[in-house]
């Protein structure tokens, strides 16, 4: 088998060269192309040409050397940038739909700049994805005056702006926007009932910029609009406080990882003692087992400061491969509910899901897609898998000198840490600069009162003070900079050696360059290849390193302390099969998530493609492609919208209680297909028979006072939203004969719920 992967290793490693090779000799024709010499109207002229070109039809790969010489050109003239022939190769793999591994600080910014270019010449427009709003208004404030001296036009799209000013950026031939917010654009417009109320135009080519982040991280995250609700609920409290009397071991255990949690005879016993319900596996108590499950998934397992933080009364979750604050994100609403009650908040509930889609789904809306981001190839094979998207590495422009060194594991963590309070105090002595990844708002905090009490002034950044991200990172480069972060530590922010100051810089180059430490390992080795890529960016010195102990999380969960049995000592265990174990852990855990996410897509794959049967006849209606009178177009829509919506009520129901079947031997995935197909196919019987009744009630009115007072119009108001919604497949392990007898009644979907933010880690 080694043979095999070595030669498979080989064949790629030779294609990477070749089309290297391929990307340089073009490069050198770009080179060739020099237009130092043309004044400003020549080079406006010739974009001009270019565009023309572009829309009578020629290829563009005919048109990128000519165009890409010319953004060169505009770049240097306008920002005073003249890009590396490695942003250059980087900008031909784009064009060509590669997903390209750029390291940090290789300007991946000005890279995207030739491809969208290129592309936006059709006028058919172009989206650059970012990862957050910030970024988005940065790079088209910054990247601008060179499309617009190219005669293209570019803007940005930021949560909170107006209808009007959304469709008028989305009209620009460059756009900069965030993949979530383009996507809840994308959601208002499936259900807007006028086409002058839509914002997008149809997709055509898009530059996704972090891509592991997006089309991995957060690939399968639905987004969601619905119709919202005040009403508030407060039974949430009643099940927290049963909750937090019952015991582990004693009244529930977990599976054998820690991430479920089930009530055993003992805990059923004392929690209908509390509740005063009798058997609370009768059918008529199903309600309750539902809300205490809930309630007990979130005292035991959704730890504060760990996956959530409450922030100014309301509860916020925390993503878990970046340690930010996750904007706008919620569980489902039973687990959301029982988390505001565990917190002693009120909890708002959430009105009517009117339409959803995945990011992942969004994303395959466009017809060009490309990436970039400084760690793609230990995900290779999920790129390839899930976007056809094949990935390349581009040579740095300076070699990358960062020392890697191996890690540092402990036999417990109280020694972890005092080695590394006494590794950061050695180190801010000399004034070199550190960096601290951690693994939770909890070990940030805990980690920078150990450092005041030894005298070393740090700054932490954590999902608290998110705010304040660009501001901390950019200095985090300074002379005697000491920075607490959790996973969040960049994304789009260099962090430059003396903070940008040349003089400080070549100091801080002398002591070593930026010294990057990891409290932990995560279980992608992608995440912590992110860390150690926040040092040594454009061949600066620099230096990473990892601390662990035999009591860290994914230490006890895999058995390590077991396998590796050592008496409690302060030194370092220098044992070369613990750290490849480490590692092949990580291998592991990696295959088994995409595993996951394969059989995920074979629920959510059949849903999208009902959606977008559906959305297609909808769209032809609202752009008015049949000969139908206003009153029919608005009948029409109307009961599309209404079944759709009754559509995804019922798919969630069948998919939370589908598992059931494999207790059948029936095959959940088929029988689940079986199911909403047999009921999306009696949708358009249900829209005709409708909309006939609605007709005749209208008398073939179209006075929009007299649809409305039959109630065809949009929901009063909607909201939009991301909720954590990934779920194990099997669940049959951790199932008591009890359990399962009740999952039979009708609130069957909240019954499942299973621990929802750690199942990404299954």
């Amino acid at each position: 088998m080694n043979v095999v992967v070595k030669l498979i290793r080989e064949f790629k490693d030779r294609d990477t060269r070749r089309l290297l090779k391929d990307y340089r000799d073009k490069v050198e024709l770009i080179r060739k192309r020099n237009l130092e010499a043309w004044d400003d109207q020549r080079l406006q002229a010739e974009s001009l040409r270019l565009q023309e070109e572009a829309r009578s039809g020629t290829p563009l790969d005919e048109l990128l050397v000519d165009a890409y010489a010319l953004v060169c050109e505009a770049a240097k003239r306008k920002l005073g940038l003249q890009p590396y022939d490695v942003q250059i190769m980087a900008a031909i793999a784009l064009h060509e739909r590669y997903l390209i591994e750029q390291h940090t600080g290789e300007g991946k910014t000005l890279s995207a700049v030739m491809p969208a270019y290129l592309n936006a010449l059709t006028g058919e427009g172009v989206h650059v994805l970012t990862f957050n709003d910030y970024l988005a208004n940065r790079d088209a404030a910054w990247m601008g005056p060179i499309y617009r001296f190219l005669g293209l036009t570019v803007s940005s799209v930021q949560a909170g702006m107006s209808l009007f000013e959304k469709r008028e950026a989305y009209a620009k031939d460059i756009t900069y926007v965030t993949a979530k917010e383009a996507g809840f654009d994308y959601l208002r417009d499936t259900i807007a009932l006028n086409e002058a109320d839509t914002v997008h135009r149809p997709f055509h080519y898009v530059v996704v910029d972090e891509a592991d982040s997006l089309l991995l991280d957060e690939a399968r995250v639905p987004l969601v609009i619905s119709g919202d609700s005040s009403s508030s609920e407060s039974d949430g409290v009643l099940f927290a406080e049963v909750a937090r009397q019952l015991q582990p071991g004693e009244h529930y255990d977990f599976d054998e990882f820690q991430r479920n949690v089930y009530l055993n005879d003992a805990g059923a016993a004392k929690a209908e003692l509390l509740l005063g319900c009798g058997n609370l596996y009768d059918s008529h108590n199903s309600h309750l087992l539902t809300s205490l499950n809930c309630a007990l998934h979130v005292e035991s397992l959704l730890k504060k400061d760990v996956d959530y933080i409450v922030r100014d009364g309301e509860i916020e979750l925390i993503e878990e491969h970046t340690g930010r604050v996750a904007e706008n994100r919620y569980l489902p609403d039973g687990l959301q509910a029982a988390l505001v009650a565990k917190e002693g908040l009120q909890w708002k509930a959430g009105g009517r899901i009117l339409g959803t889609i995945t990011i992942q789904h969004f994303i395959s809306l466009y017809s060009g897609i490309c990436g970039m981001t400084a760690t793609a190839q230990a995900s290779a094979m999920e790129f390839e898998d899930i976007y056809a998207l094949q990935v390349v590495q581009i040579p740095p422009n300076q070699p990358n000198i960062r020392i890697d060194h191996k890690h540092r594991i402990y036999t417990h963590k109280e020694a972890k840490y005092k080695a590394l309070v006494q590794e950061i105090s050695s180190v801010h002595r000399v004034g070199r600069p550190i960096l601290i990844g951690t693994s939770s708002v909890e070990e940030s905090d805990m980690l920078a009162e150990a450092l005041a009490i030894a005298g070393v002034p740090c700054q932490v950044l954590n999902a608290k003070n998110d705010a304040k991200e660009a501001e901390i990172i950019a200095k985090a480069g300074e002379i005697g900079a000491v920075t607490v972060s959790t996973n969040m530590a960049g994304r789009g922010v260099d962090i430059r050696l003396g903070g940008g100051n040349p003089a400080q810089a070549e100091v801080v180059a002398k002591l070593g360059g930026l010294y990057v430490i990891g409290t932990h390992v995560n279980e992608s080795m992608r995440i912590d290849n992110q860390l150690r890529g926040r040092s040594g960016r454009q061949g600066d010195p620099g230096a990473s390193v990892f601390y662990l102990s035999l009591e860290d999380e994914l230490m006890l969960r895999f058995g390590i302390h077991r396998l590796f049995r050592a008496p409690r000592q302060d030194e370092v265990l220098d044992d070369p099969a613990l750290r490849s174990k480490i590692e092949h852990i990580q291998r592991v855990i990696m295959g088994q998530n995409f595993d996951i996410q394969r059989e995920l897509n074979g629920y959510s794959d059949m849903v999208e493609d009902q959606r977008r049967i559906l959305y297609e006849e909808r769209l032809g209606i609202l752009k008015c492609e049949r000969s139908m009178s206003p009153s029919e177009q608005r009948v029409r829509l109307f009961y599309i919208d209404e079944f759709w919506a009754d559509h995804l009520a019922y798919v969630s129901y069948i998919r939370e209680s589908i598992h059931l079947e494999s207790i059948t031997s029936r095959n959940p995935i088929d029988e689940f297909h079986t199911q909403i197909t047999q009921a999306f196919e009696q949708i358009p019987s249900k829209i005709d028979h409708e909309s006939a009744n609605m007709l005749r009630k209208l008398g073939g009115s179209n006075d929009p006072a007299k649809w409305e007072e039959f109630g065809l119009k949009s929901p009063i108001s909607t909201r939009t939203y991301m909720i954590n919604d990934q779920y194990s497949q099997d669940k049959r392990s951790s199932w008591t004969g009890t359990t399962v007898f009740a999952f039979w009644g009708r609130e069957i979907l909240r019954l499942v719920l299973w621990p929802v933010h750690r199942l990404s880690k299954y």
